[in-house]
């Protein structure tokens, strides 16, 4: 619980600037894009997540990765994270940030997994299909997962449509167990 408000409140204040100075799809990239270094990197997590590492050699060490490649409000957003010792909730922070841009867009990210590779026309009808639902422009990732044995599941947020038939033969076989207890 504490993780997601302390991600919330830094994200709110990023997505705040973002919005004042007229950056936000370039700040949304960048955060999105060191976080996505944080979480790839067992060893930059070692560094940063470290008590022990002082706040400085951690703001030389992200100087060093990232001064080049993304702009100076990030890194001045975190050098901020760094010297709250916040290092832990990049991650979160990217993410409620990315919630932020795409609330402020209209919208809505969507995670479609599929029991077989999907032609473009069949993804086209699905995100069709979300949009409607949702009232909101799609954003979705498709992924496959032999182990659905056929169907769909979709998560938008944190709704979920599970349309497998891996689902469904877990529902017919406890409905069954039921009857014969």
């Amino acid at each position: 619980m504490m993780k997601g408000a302390v991600a919330r409140r830094y994200a709110q204040a990023l997505y705040e600037i973002a919005v004042a100075k007229g950056t936000l799809a370039t700040l949304e990239e960048e955060i999105k894009g060191v976080a996505l270094a944080v979480e790839g990197s067992a060893e930059l997590q070692r560094v940063l997540y470290h008590p022990q590492v002082l706040p400085g050699q951690k703001k030389e060490l992200l100087a060093a990765l990232f001064a080049d490649k993304i702009s100076q409000e990030s890194m001045n957003f975190l050098n901020l994270i760094v010297d709250k010792r916040r290092e832990k909730y990049i991650t979160g922070i990217a993410e409620e940030f990315v919630a932020l841009a795409n609330a402020a867009r209209n919208t809505v990210t969507a995670k479609v997994t599929s029991a077989i590779e999907l032609d473009e026309a069949a993804k086209q009808d699905i995100l069709k299909v979300l949009a409607k639902i949702s009232g909101k422009e799609v954003n979705p990732t498709f992924q496959v997962d032999p182990s659905l044995i056929g169907g769909v599941v979709v998560q938008i947020g944190d709704k979920v449509i599970d349309g497998s038939i891996k689902t469904r033969l877990a529902t017919l076989k406890s409905r069954l167990m039921s009857k014969t207890s």
